[in-house]
């Protein structure tokens, strides 16, 4: 039997190199690290393969075949086919691994997307890098269909990467993990989720690139528009979630939490050029609103307990006096308005005491924004009404604090306390 003249490089070579044909199923089951470290080696190999041993290849073909092209070729195409089916299948199986169908795995908040989207990354610019390459060593008829496979491969590629971005935009927002945050913090999802965006940013050239090669329109506005709508779709969640909280007031500080590290995090990120200062100053109104509401719903009854005009209706109707004078306001209201605020404020510094409001800037400004509004409303009630108690007996056990100790009892507000630490 007369032995081919095409010596044959594919199996051989390959097995040197340590190529290994996957499926899918492979892909999806393996560990980040080792898949981490089979894409390096295959991009490696992608550029020892195509550089130097198709070439070599094609050279040797081309000298015993000197002259009879369609020879060459056809030779070529048989001795590194099965080389390049073997080497393209890996790429194959990487952009044909499970999309993104849901989130289950943020009950530990791995970075399966983020990884996933970095593979697709790599495998597809190494193509892009030796497509020059790959168009000239495998030229001709007979090598058609290799080159065209590569081709293929780049744009199933490409298509996965940015199909990646709305399979993770839709996992976000339906994300439906019980994941507790009892003391109102910044949610695993929200900094999960930042941290992808910081990842796109950092792949942004890549990513530009890819919309240039594959997508329509301007390549930045694309990425502004898959990062805005991946905010959006946490946004949406966070709003989902922050119904759990059975206090109103808590719904309001968990959202204030989160949306502030959103806009904290953007801002001191590459996304804040992409986004504009348009979409920064909305989201910083936002946190606004939720600190006010927050304010209102926490503070509002309590302070209900200082005001002149409650006093008033409380006593029938009856006009309050001048400071001093009494007249209109009996004692015993008085003393039971004290009784009632000192009830509400305890309850509130022993429960908000355990909340947690992580940005230092932020969590001074909201103790600021309540001490604003609360110690000149007690002042008031201490100066009009308090000469009422301190004439009476027991008067410390009414005015149990001084504005001085209220505000000492604010600045242990949102440090995230347990009970054990408030009881010291």
């Amino acid at each position: 039997m007369q032995r081919n003249p095409c010596f044959s490089f594919g199996t051989e070579s390959s097995v040197i190199l340590g190529v290994e044909k996957l499926t899918k199923d492979d892909v999806q089951k393996m560990q980040w690290e080792v898949l981490e470290a089979k894409i390096g080696n295959w991009i490696h190999f992608m550029r020892i393969a195509v550089k130097l041993l198709f070439s070599g290849e094609k050279k040797v073909c081309g000298q015993i075949f000197d002259g009879v092209d369609s020879l060459r070729d056809q030779c070529f195409a048989e001795v590194t086919a099965n080389s390049v089916a073997v080497l393209l299948s890996f790429g194959d199986a990487i952009a044909k691994s499970k999309r993104i169908e849901n989130l289950h795995f943020f009950l530990q908040y791995h970075l399966s997307p983020i990884l996933k989207m970095c593979k697709v990354h790599l495998s597809w610019k190494s193509l892009l890098w030796l497509r020059h390459e790959i168009e000239t060593i495998f030229e001709g008829q007979a090598c058609v269909e290799m080159r065209e496979s590569s081709l293929s491969l780049t744009k199933r590629l490409a298509q996965t990467a940015q199909e990646t971005f709305g399979d993770f935009e839709e996992a976000v927002e339906k994300d439906a993990t019980k994941t507790a945050v009892l003391d109102g913090t910044v949610h695993p999802l929200t900094s999960y989720v930042i941290n992808y965006v910081k990842f796109l940013f950092d792949y942004q050239s890549t990513l530009k690139q890819l919309f240039q090669e594959f997508g329509e329109g301007d390549a930045d506005a694309q990425l502004a528009s898959v990062t805005t709508q991946i905010m959006l779709a946490l946004q949406n969640n966070l709003d989902g979630k922050s119904k759990q909280y059975k206090d109103p007031a808590l719904t309001q500080l968990f959202l204030m939490n989160n949306i502030h590290y959103i806009v904290r995090s953007v801002r001191r990120s590459e996304a804040k050029d992409l986004l504009g200062d348009d979409w920064v100053q909305i989201h910083r109104r936002i946190v606004q609103q939720h600190a006010n509401q927050y304010k209102r719903v926490s503070w509002a009854k309590i302070l209900q307990c200082l005001s002149i005009q409650g006093a008033a209706s409380s006593g029938g109707g009856g006009a309050i006096a001048e400071a001093g004078s009494g007249s209109g306001v009996s004692r015993a209201m008085v003393k039971d308005r004290y009784k009632t605020f000192n009830i509400q404020f305890e309850e509130l510094h022993q429960r908000q005491s355990q909340w947690t409001v992580p940005d230092s800037e932020l969590r001074e400004s909201l103790r600021l924004a309540v001490a604003e509004v609360l110690l000149p409303a007690y002042r008031s009630f201490i100066k009009r009404f308090g000469p009422m108690i301190e004439n009476g007996k027991n008067p410390h056990k009414y005015i149990r604090y001084t504005p001085e100790d209220l505000e000492h009892m604010l600045s242990e507000f949102f440090e995230g306390k347990t009970l054990n630490e408030l009881k010291r």
